[in-house]
């Protein structure tokens, strides 16, 4: 039985209600000595309990797409089938543009949200360069198939899930499609082609968008492995100009990580509530050292640029979560590097999808303007506060990497 499917769902709605009838029927009724009766007793209130901590589960599960399948949930799956050594630029020499296409084939995508707004198709990748085979999930714009359009190439978005959590998260809990369709049928946002890939990649860790080598090679499979396939089998503008990264919490982190560190690849990114010290999330496999957390720090990646790329990058948070990871960057930013930091007062919400997802629209709107030069000019950004909280380390400290691992602590 699928752990996000309707009859796991009703099945414990079921065992929670018989649960709660249970010590009413058979409370008074149990015989046998004592000792017996107190034990079926807490029996009765142990599956009481247990029940109904199942169904909460279930319910917050649902409702926030944090573990697809039993396997993520137990920490069973593993998704790499080889994570070799690719060097610095994560291609392994190869001359990976140049790979012959290879055709995927897709199919309707089950789940929250799936059907919505024209439907979310899925395929299972076998990545050629990285080693990872995992699903990727695919939404059109509503112009991909009308006639006046079937000689157009799209600009791509590639979403990414925090940790834990499901790719299907943007299109469940962020509702990402459902909002921009009509903002892409009146011309506001673009239509924009949605990709968003499996994350979650290892067992019981954060791949932290990294290659590290013998482990997994996530930053190869997401900047290089799907785009590739993308451009194989969908009319997709070509990279960088055409192609972005989103991502919220440690996806955040990833995005721009990525459009940081591979400007030939992304022109774009954007960061809602997300981090530059992998430290930011604990169980990040680029965490593990301090070479490996500035080798994948955003921060340092900028600042060691001769030549400032040519990307723009979009954060937002709220103080001690992601509002100054954001003005770090822009404090060293040069041009033609770009960067709008928008602040988040704490009436906003939490870390929580309900933070996230009425920043959608706002920040399509601004990839509008960065990958086709239209669109709706942004918002006025919100005042930013006077004093800037850095959790217990200067923001300087805590988006360079050299932030204790107690200084760096934040809620998931």
């Amino acid at each position: 039985m699928s752990l996000t499917g309707t009859p796991f769902l009703y099945a414990t709605v079921a065992l929670a209600a018989v649960a709660l009838v249970l010590p009413f029927v058979l409370w008074t009724r149990l015989r046998g000595p004592r000792a017996l009766r107190a034990a079926g007793r807490a029996l009765m209130l142990l599956f009481a309990q247990a029940t109904a901590v199942t169904l909460v589960f279930v319910m917050v599960n649902n409702a926030n797409n944090l573990y697809d399948n039993w396997a993520d949930l137990l920490g069973t799956g593993n998704h790499v089938q080889k994570a070799a050594n690719l060097g610095a630029d994560g291609t392994g020499g190869i001359a990976y543009r140049t790979l012959p296409r290879v055709k995927q084939t897709f199919g309707p995508a089950d789940g929250p949200g799936m059907h919505a707004a024209g439907g979310v198709r899925v395929t299972q990748l076998k990545g050629r360069v990285s080693g990872v085979n995992a699903e990727v999930y695919v939404w059109l714009p509503p112009q991909y198939g009308q006639p006046a359009y079937r000689n157009r190439k799209f600009p791509v978005v590639e979403l990414l899930s925090g940790y834990p959590g499901s790719a299907k998260a943007w299109f469940g809990s962020m509702k990402v499609h459902e909002q921009l369709e009509p903002l892409m049928r009146s011309g506001r946002v673009a239509p924009f082609i949605l990709v968003a890939p499996r994350t979650n990649l290892v067992a019981k860790a954060d791949t932290g968008c990294a290659n590290v080598p013998g482990t997994v090679n996530a930053d190869t499979w997401l900047s290089i492995d799907v785009p590739k396939m993308i451009a194989d089998n969908f009319r997709a503008q070509p990279a960088p100009q055409g192609w972005a990264a989103a991502g919220y919490s440690a996806g955040a982190h990833c995005a721009a990580k990525l459009a940081v560190a591979h400007p030939d690849r992304f022109r774009a990114a954007v960061s809602l509530s997300g981090y530059n010290d992998p430290i930011g999330e604990h169980a990040s496999l680029a965490a593990q050292s301090l070479a490996m957390r500035r080798a994948n720090n955003p921060y340092f990646l900028l600042r060691r640029y001769r030549k400032p790329p040519h990307i723009a990058l979009y954060l937002s948070g709220e103080t001690g979560d992601g509002y100054e990871a954001g003005v770090a960057l822009e404090q060293i930013a040069k041009p033609p590097t770009t960067v709008r930091v928008v602040f988040l007062p704490r009436s906003a919400g939490g870390h929580t999808m309900e933070l996230w997802r009425p920043q959608v629209p706002e920040a399509f709107r601004w990839l509008t303007a960065q990958l086709t030069g239209k669109g709706d000019p942004p918002r006025k950004a919100r005042a930013t506060p006077r004093a800037r909280s850095s959790a217990g380390s200067r923001h300087a400290a805590l988006a360079s990497g050299s932030a204790s691992t107690a200084a760096a602590g934040r809620k998931r």
